[in-house]
């Protein structure tokens, strides 16, 4: 349709990069939510269909709103001029009791339940630490300005364990190395009743901060907060207008692809228990269905009992 000039991408993220290629084909600026995919192949379709966008001179938003928060803004640019000192470790937290869960339907087949009940596959959703904690992940790299190239950690299914759950882990606990040796300690979990937390937090070899709601630094005494700026997620959006209107230079596709990245990578640790690097990650095969119907067969299927295949650390291939 001629008369489009900007679609906006807020499906489940299995379906991102083919939606996302498809719009800078047909020449439309793009806001896509994050992550921007699930998988290592999707994240390559993404990047490459960035450098198209920039060829027609698209504009692409990612709906990592925190890049468009004034203190977050503020509080990761006075990192980056060096209040604190050089950055020697990040810490990051997406823990809380988890989301929805909708019941399988009568005549539903495979595919659509798992359309529906989306968040628990991980063709669709890549698992929490993809579709929530990223933003975590994505605040680490910012103050980076770079991803890791190595994780390692451990996960499970400590609490959700019926078959309305899917594959995907209630737990992740990475750590990630950047390749200045700096290292972020990542934490995502989805079990009631425990200690929440979602924030980010930097040390540095003069001080230390939190990235969360506070947004505050101390270094030798001195301490820095950073206030005021419009909802994050109007101003998301009023940011790429702009871009769009006057012709701007604006692609967060590469950042939201580096990010997505990187929790995958974070996935692949944890469900394999091994360490994984960023090159070897990047290879890894797809995880998406060959074909998209509500007729067709999914990538993963439920045995007689009901029950979904889970990831077994030490015995579950991911690269």
């Amino acid at each position: 349709r001629d008369d489009i000039n900007l679609v906006v991408l807020a499906t489940p993220p299995g379906f991102r990069p083919i939606h996302f290629e498809y719009a800078v084909a047909k020449g439309k600026h793009v806001f896509m939510e994050k992550p921007v995919a699930v998988d290592a192949a999707g994240v390559q379709q993404v990047l490459n269909a960035a450098k198209i966008a920039d060829e027609k001179k698209l504009k692409v938003g990612v709906g990592l709103q925190r890049h468009h928060q004034k203190n977050y803004i503020d509080t990761v640019q006075k990192v980056q001029d060096g209040f604190i000192g050089k950055v020697i470790s990040l810490r990051a937290y997406w823990n809380n009791g988890g989301v929805w869960v909708r019941p399988r339907q009568p005549n539903q087949t495979e595919m659509e339940y798992q359309m529906r009940n989306w968040y628990y596959f991980n063709w669709l959703c890549g698992d929490h630490i993809c579709e929530q904690h990223i933003h975590n992940l994505d605040v680490a790299n910012w103050v980076m300005n770079d991803h890791p190239v190595v994780a390692h950690g451990m996960g499970g299914r400590e609490v959700r364990k019926g078959k309305e759950y899917g594959e995907i882990y209630d737990h992740h606990a990475v750590e990630y190395t950047y390749k200045d040796g700096t290292k972020l300690f990542s934490q995502c979990r989805h079990i009631q009743g425990c200690r929440n937390e979602v924030a980010e937090h930097v040390h540095g070899e003069k001080g230390a901060g939190n990235l969360n709601g506070f947004l505050q630094l101390y270094a030798g005494g001195e301490a820095f907060r950073a206030r005021g700026g419009k909802d994050a997620y109007q101003q998301e959006h009023d940011d790429l207008f702009d871009a769009i209107r006057n012709d701007k230079p604006f692609n967060e596709a590469y950042y939201g692809a580096n990010s997505t990245m990187t929790s995958v990578m974070g996935r692949m640790a944890t469900y394999s228990g091994k360490e994984i690097k960023w090159a070897d990650a990047m290879k890894a095969p797809s995880i998406m269905p060959k074909s998209f119907a509500f007729d067709a067969e999914p990538p993963v299927l439920p045995d007689k009992d009901g029950f979904y295949p889970i990831a077994i650390p030490g015995k579950t291939n991911v690269v």
